[in-house]
């Protein structure tokens, strides 16, 4: 049969050795065809229709490149490249929009593929390459020591959906050198070291991802969509958010949706339905972090907290529950703290080199915004009562309303 050759918009051609092409027509990599990388961004974004299957060939096509740039084994590439094709199987519909509630109801991740590999020919097909399914779900968590190459601070993933999605959106950011990056990437002492020749072109894909999160990924309008998403799903799974939850991951992005229109609860219908024709709720209330105390926000983060904070102001309106989203992402962390860069025969960290490194993080989090949503007539007056519940201090002059 021999390998296949695959033309990507971003790659140019990708080759997929004979190996590899039955993980590449299973079923569980099929289903990736439908689940759309950005989640809601399209509504932001019409071209953002690009789907998590083609960045798992990009990320393997980045995989193998890394691996012949490392001198790795053969059975050691056909690990990273067979981990690097397999990582995202185990997202939900809508990508990142539904994985709060898997987290929160039933403790699982995207990451969590070790069952999801045990099904059909995976086993087997592993087994031929040298390898097992365990060994590549240690790969994909994270636990594994070449993990670092698909899973960490300047991975091939990162470098995939980076210049995807830039090209998709058309967001000028995510520019990102990929193949200098992995030009100076090394193996020392059993671990990935960047090269101090390399050190721009990290900081090129750390400034790109710092760009992109407030232009794409925490858009306003992709987190209203999101917001309303994980609403309806809510109100769709009822008394039983586990099992419910459960059985719409395995759903891809329009079998969950068309699920959610034809719910049998009114608020799960009708808020899938605003999304279907992007009749969205808007921003009452957004804000950073300098106007609320963070320490109780980060209390306030998962889905029933929200969702409580939401009735109250909702309540205090004298509007249905539903008609009120309270929107408190996580807080970013640093990036790079675990990167090391060889530097004058040693391994220091990467913040020891970059001076830009500080003030990248000190971006990401002044980009953290608190919303809360609600239908256009309501705004107001959600705003003012939302602003007084949440104990947000007042504006000053220097401070722009939104950004």
């Amino acid at each position: 049969m021999g390998a296949k050759i695959i033309k990507d918009p971003v790659h140019g051609y990708v080759e997929v050795g004979e190996p590899f092409l039955p993980l590449l027509d299973s079923p569980i990599l099929q289903r990736l065809r439908y689940i759309r990388q950005l989640g809601f961004s399209y509504l932001v974004y019409p071209g953002a229709h690009h789907t998590r299957f083609e960045h798992s060939l990009g990320t393997m096509h980045l995989a193998g490149v890394m691996a012949r740039q490392l001198g790795l084994p053969a059975r050691e590439k056909a690990l990273v490249e067979a981990g690097a094709l397999l990582h995202d199987i185990g997202h939900g519909p809508f990508s990142h929009a539904i994985e709060p509630l898997a987290e929160e109801y039933l403790g699982r991740h995207h990451q969590d593929v070790a069952p999801l590999l045990e099904h059909g020919e995976i086993p087997g097909v592993l087994g031929a390459m040298g390898t097992d399914t365990g060994e590549v779900a240690s790969l994909i968590q994270g636990t594994h020591p070449l993990s670092g190459i698909i899973h960490g601070e300047l991975d091939v993933d990162r470098m995939d959906y980076l210049l995807r999605d830039a090209h998709y959106t058309g967001a000028p950011y995510g520019t990102v050198d990929a193949h200098r990056l992995i030009r100076n990437t090394f193996l020392m002492d059993g671990r990935l070291v960047l090269a101090e020749t390399g050190v721009h072109a990290a900081e090129s894909l750390l400034i790109a991802r710092t760009l992109m999160r407030p232009s794409v990924y925490f858009h306003h309008v992709s987190r209203i969509g999101e917001m309303m998403f994980q609403e309806a799903v809510m109100a769709h799974v009822g008394e039983n958010p586990a099992e419910g939850i459960g059985a719409l991951l395995q759903a891809d992005d329009s079998a969950c949706m068309q699920a959610l229109l034809a719910s049998p609860d009114p608020v799960a219908q009708g808020l899938s339905r605003r999304i279907y024709e992007r009749s969205l709720f808007k921003r009452a209330l957004q804000v950073g972090q300098e106007r609320v105390n963070t320490a109780r926000m980060a209390k306030c983060s998962p889905f029933e907290r929200r969702k409580e904070i939401g009735r109250k102001i909702a309540d205090e309106a004298g509007i249905p529950p539903s008609c009120v989203m309270v929107d408190i992402p996580p807080f970013p962390g640093d990036m790079s703290l675990s990167v090391q860069v060889r530097h004058q025969h040693k391994a220091v960290p990467l913040s020891e080199v970059s001076p830009l490194l500080h003030t990248l993080n000190e971006t990401r989090r002044g980009q953290w915004r608190l919303g809360v949503y609600t239908p256009a007539e309501f705004r107001v007056e959600v705003g003012e009562i939302a602003a007084d519940i949440l104990h947000v201090r007042p504006l000053t002059t220097q401070e722009p309303l939104f950004l």
